[in-house]
């Protein structure tokens, strides 16, 4: 039997997958198309340009693999900047440690390779604990805020004194810690937060780069989100207006749009989190159902030695209590054990015994008038047995 733990896993494994064949089946249906007519225009071009110099397709093809190699160690047509100036380098460990990876600059060297794997191991693991901390104090401050907020509604409300004094500071700590805001209020901030810090940043990019504001949205999205495919990347031609003041601008804005689409990242996952463990209750339940509809069929007027059935156990599909092992053996038409006879009927015998025991030594038990008087008679057997136990209790009471 699978624990909470794995049925999550395996619940959420699923679900990405088909996350993913959904994502894959809708990106091949818009994108496909487009691809096929784009290398048609391709292959046509460089059919006419062929013709038109009187070239053979295969040096031609030769020679733009070559441009395909020097395009990768970073060689365009238009005049760029250097990539591995110290300005560039920056900008690539910048995207290095925050797993971003455009992959517009790559090391070529053996050296260069070997390196950034030690670089990148430690630099990554330090950038995701600063996000970590990030994410830490965001929602204390959030937690803040919303807890005064909270308070001076109350106040206006009348629920809480006007006073502007404050308890004392460990009651005003304890009170914070005991408010805790809501999941889905944290997550609708963080998206406001995001969406503003993107909106501010596409402004920037679209004169400067000359991207449309969609693009540099959707630059916005990729490079804050740390994906990273490196189609459209910032602060690469090689003059700026205000240069300098427009690559401050281009890391602050790339650093707090990571900070927070990855601290709505982990609130985004808390809320998935949630609806996994929704879904993992709702299919328990049935499944609780099913078993013990199961279990009462099977089980019916079969009672397992030893065991005995709560007074409490009712069954779904009828309002008759349960039986004790006894009862069901005997309904059943099974033989029990002298254990289980002795078990369930524990009180009788030694009921049995005290009244054998008074009529052995002579001085049998009167019934007394009280007796009479609350309905108990004498009765014969087990009848009498039971008839002077329940007059003792009642002269007891």
């Amino acid at each position: 039997r699978l624990n909470a733990d794995n049925a999550r896993f395996l619940l959420l494994a699923v679900l990405i997958v088909l996350y993913m064949l959904c994502g894959a089946a809708v990106f091949s249906a818009i994108e496909l198309p487009t691809e096929r007519e784009a290398k048609e225009r391709w292959e046509e071009r460089l059919e006419n340009f062929t013709r038109r110099h009187n070239l053979s397709r295969a040096e031609l093809r030769h020679f733009l693999r070559e441009y395909e190699e020097a395009s990768v160690a970073g060689i365009r047509v238009d005049d760029i900047r250097p990539r591995w100036d110290f300005t560039g380098a920056f900008y690539f460990v910048g995207t290095v440690v925050s797993t971003i990876g455009f992959g517009m600059t790559t090391p070529a060297t053996v050296g260069g390779k070997i390196f950034l794997i030690f670089y990148g191991l430690i630099g990554c693991a330090g950038t995701i604990l600063f996000f970590n901390l990030f994410l830490e104090r965001l929602i204390t401050v959030i937690a803040y805020v919303m807890k005064s907020c909270h308070e001076r509604q109350l106040r206006r409300k009348g629920v809480l004194p006007h006073n502007g004094r404050r308890g004392s500071g460990t009651s005003e700590v304890d009170s914070l810690a005991g408010w805790k805001p809501s999941v889905y209020y944290v997550m609708l901030i963080l998206c406001v937060a995001s969406l503003i810090i993107s909106c501010c940043a596409s402004a920037m990019y679209t004169p400067i780069e000359g991207w449309s504001y969609f693009d540099s949205l959707y630059f916005c999205f990729v490079a804050f989100s740390t994906i990273g495919f490196g189609d459209l990347v910032s602060s690469q031609n090689i003059r700026y207006d205000s240069q300098g003041l427009y690559r401050f601008g281009n890391f602050v804005f790339i650093l707090m749009g990571v900070c927070c689409i990855y601290s709505l990242f982990n609130v985004i996952s808390i809320v998935i989190k949630q609806s996994i463990n929704w879904i993992l209750k709702k299919l328990a339940c049935k499944c609780c159902h099913r078993c013990q509809r199961r279990l009462f069929r099977s089980r019916r007027n079969v009672v397992m030695p030893g065991n005995v059935r709560s007074r409490r156990n009712i069954s779904i599909e009828t309002d008759v209590v349960n039986e004790s092992d006894t009862d069901g053996r005997r309904l059943s038409g099974e033989m029990i054990s002298m254990k289980d006879f002795l078990a369930s009927n524990k009180v009788s015998l030694a009921i049995m015994q005290k009244q054998l025991s008074e009529t052995a030594n002579g001085y049998p038990r009167q019934m007394s008038s009280n007796s009479k008087q609350n309905g108990f008679s004498g009765g014969v057997g087990a009848l009498a047995i039971m008839n002077n136990r329940l007059a003792e209790t009642s002269v007891d009471r």
